[in-house]
């Protein structure tokens, strides 16, 4: 039966000898830990440095207490700089390790090998065009993948009907690059990749409680609509994950 199967999925099968026959074992180049910025893209756009100024919580037992998913959001835009501290929250680097074979981040990731990208749909954040953007971590900046003033709509049917999703300041997207753990941990790659996800949004639901904004994981989309509005192929880079974030 599939449960069976599923079940299977979610327990420890990890293989030392993956360690003798992974093409990092082959001496394979490691994949980039961020995509590049293709010929002909916008210009990126530069994020203010995080700020630790922006939190109005800073009791963490008060965090985890006062920590809850959001389904209604106000009206009222994210600023840059809130923007900014969230996305270093979740996936921003805190040193590059090795000439970009690894980067240390707020999350733990297996092996370091930080499967993710964050793709951003941006309904009202002060100073940006509303559209779809890509984080570029590295960087701590945004490129600019196309304006869209139609993202309600797009976002909740990929949604599955879920409104609040589209009605959100900002939907954040992970996109899973699968290589980028395969290359280590070949076909063991992949519970890691989901309990990474997971880490991240964690980490989100932390930051937006400390600075009185809110969000909820989303789990349940339309993986080929959610696909084609961020143009990924579906095979080499899929989206995981949405979380909607908005002020309360």
């Amino acid at each position: 039966m599939s449960e069976n199967k599923n079940r299977e999925f979610m327990k420890s099968d990890f293989a030392k000898s993956v360690h003798e026959r992974s093409d990092q074992a082959k001496g394979m180049p490691f994949p980039p830990l961020q995509k590049e910025i293709p010929d002909g893209a916008s210009p990126a756009i530069n994020l203010p440095d995080p700020d630790p100024g922006l939190i109005q919580k800073k009791e963490f037992f008060q965090l985890l207490q006062d920590r809850q998913s959001w389904r209604q959001y106000s009206q009222e835009s994210l600023s840059l700089e809130e923007l900014s501290y969230l996305l270093f929250c979740t996936q921003g680097v805190i040193a590059e390790v090795g000439e970009g074979y690894a980067s240390r981040r707020p999350v733990p990731s297996a092996g370091a090998r930080h499967p993710f990208e964050t793709y951003l749909a941006i309904n009202r954040v002060e100073g940006l065009e509303p559209g779809l953007y890509r984080y570029l971590p590295f960087d701590q900046g945004l490129l600019l993948l196309e304006t869209s003033h139609n993202l309600l709509e797009l976002l909740s049917k990929a949604a599955l009907g879920q409104r609040f999703v589209g009605q959100s300041a900002v939907v954040f997207a992970w996109s899973c690059i699968p290589y980028r753990a395969e290359w280590r941990y070949m076909d063991h790659a992949h519970k890691n990749m989901l309990l990474d996800a997971g880490h991240i949004c964690q980490n989100l639901y932390l930051a937006v409680e400390s600075i009185g904004a809110g969000t909820c994981a989303v789990g349940a989309y339309d993986q080929a609509a959610i696909d084609t509005l961020l143009k990924l192929d579906g095979k080499d880079e899929y989206v995981v994950y949405l979380a909607p974030v908005g002020k309360i």
